[in-house]
């Protein structure tokens, strides 16, 4: 009985998010339309394309009941105020967390990478892009200090840990790892204060050619902005979990970044190494979580893509004691492709 109730308040639910959807949609003037629901990310949002027969189109994101809208208003309207190309608002239910949106097509970087396109170009844009953002004034955003950046690493010990463990980390192990995190935390250069949009990636940058200068870059995906290092979003670009930047070219749009901002590159390369570090230690633990809670198990196959570019930054002269720390705790051997059937990653 207990399982056909949950079953039925499930389908209630569904039903009454539905009846907001097409009141929502009728109330913008976009309910007689073609839908299309997109293929999803790590989020729990949904988007949904919509077409009118004429061929003009706007995009539906339904953040359902557990993310608020207004921090993705908030930053598109600043992106948009500043000459870039988010997508414009076109109507928005703050209280049922629905929102209309332009349509920046399905150029994204990477999957113009995939299908063969030369993406330095793109690329020396989006770099270029980012050095333009971190010149303006950040918009009033939460800052992106070490105690949401030690949350984050820790991730990988609640999720990834003990499913290759077989068994909960210890509580040393534990105070171990958060005393060495907030050890290189405070030799990174956090207080620069620019805009972070923390997930700029090749995911989330569209190639808009009919745009020109820096609008030829589609943002997409920038609610959690935060303020922080200026190291984070160029590191996010180039140490991307979805697909290898060749070292080469890293180096080269590392330099090219350098040479115009004119930032001191000792300091800046060991924040990149440890920004690094926490990102790819960070996204181990999510994706381990994305697989085990919430079944989506495709983020699985991109580990190991990320455990090679968290022993690069491991590298670093000033990572040794993490590095120590992974040796110890999580060797070679187990630096795997976790087997969620087995364990519970929960303690």
């Amino acid at each position: 009985m207990a399982v056909g109730v949950n079953v039925l308040a499930t389908c209630d639910v569904m039903a009454e998010r539905n009846g907001f959807i097409d009141s929502f949609l009728i109330n913008a003037g976009w309910s007689d339309v073609h839908q299309d629901l997109l293929p999803g990310d790590a989020s729990e949002r949904r988007y949904v394309r919509l077409k009118r027969d004429s061929g003009e189109k706007c995009l539906l994101m339904d953040a359902s009941r557990t993310q608020d809208v207004r921090p993705f208003v908030s930053v598109a309207n600043y992106l948009r105020n500043a000459g870039y190309s988010a997508p414009k608002i076109i109507a928005v239910d703050f209280s049922s967390n629905l929102l209309l949106c332009e349509d920046l097509g399905d150029d994204l970087i990477g999957t113009l990478g995939n299908q063969g396109h030369n993406l330095t170009p793109l690329y020396e844009t989006a770099v270029d892009l980012l050095v333009d953002l971190q010149s303006h004034e950040p918009p009033p955003v939460p800052v992106y200090d070490t105690k949401h950046l030690l949350e984050e690493a820790m991730h990988f010990l609640v999720w990834y840990m003990p499913i290759v463990l077989g068994r909960a980390p210890s509580e040393d192990m534990y105070t171990e790892f958060e005393k060495i995190w907030d050890s290189m935390f405070s030799k990174c250069c956090l207080d620069d204060r620019v805009l972070v949009l923390r997930d700029y990636h090749s995911e989330n940058l569209m190639w808009l050619p009919d745009r020109v200068g820096l609008a030829s870059i589609g943002l997409l995906d920038f609610q959690d902005a935060m303020i922080g290092a200026r190291a984070y979003d160029l590191m996010s670009l180039l140490q991307d979990a979805r697909r290898d930047v060749d070292p080469t070219l890293e180096e080269a749009l590392i330099s090219r970044y350098l040479v115009t901002v004119g930032v001191d590159s000792e300091c800046f390369h060991r924040s990149y190494a440890i920004l690094g570090a926490q990102r790819n230690t960070k996204i181990i633990g999510i994706f381990a979580r994305l697989a085990r809670r919430d079944q989506k198990l495709r983020y699985l196959d991109m580990i190991p893509r990320v455990w090679r570019l968290l022993e690069r930054n491991l590298k670093h002269p000033e990572l040794q004691n993490a590095r120590e720390w992974f040796d110890r705790h999580c060797p070679a051997a187990i630096r795997v492709i976790p087997n969620i059937t087995q364990h519970d990653p929960v303690s």
